[in-house]
């Protein structure tokens, strides 16, 4: 199982970032760490286009319009990248950097958001009397 790779490399990676911080080599560890999201990353991408194409069999044999798809998986893919940009930002003990990644995740997706939301609230006015 891919998991058990995944688990293992974060593990293993861990385990050497740790003894790299201790040794005074922190650009190392920081080295380390970036490396081992990269890996992890590209072991799971076939898994994520096997995710976004089945998405999209789904909406193409519903009646959902896709700009709301394509807008829900822009939004999932930017929480992933600030989530990993953040983390990055926390390794090399940025906390400052890392919430500012965040907020500007957050206020991004928000922004991407609105069409979705305005056209809910616009069904909802329709709905009520």
């Amino acid at each position: 199982m891919i998991i058990i790779s995944i688990v293992g490399i974060g593990i293993v990676s861990t385990i050497l970032a740790v003894l790299l911080r201790q040794s005074n080599k922190s650009e190392l560890a920081l080295l380390v760490s970036l490396t081992t999201g990269i890996v992890i990353f590209s072991m799971i991408l076939d898994k994520l286009k096997y995710v976004v194409e089945t998405l999209n069999n789904l909406i193409t044999k519903t009646s959902i319009e896709f700009a709301y798809f394509s807008v829900i998986v822009k939004i999932i893919g930017i929480a992933y990248i600030v989530e990993f940009g953040a983390q990055i930002s926390r390794d090399a003990g940025e906390e400052a950097i890392a919430s500012k990644i965040e907020l500007g995740g957050k206020v991004v997706m928000m922004v991407l958001a609105m069409p979705i939301l305005l056209a809910l609230m616009d069904l909802i006015t329709k709905i009520l009397p």
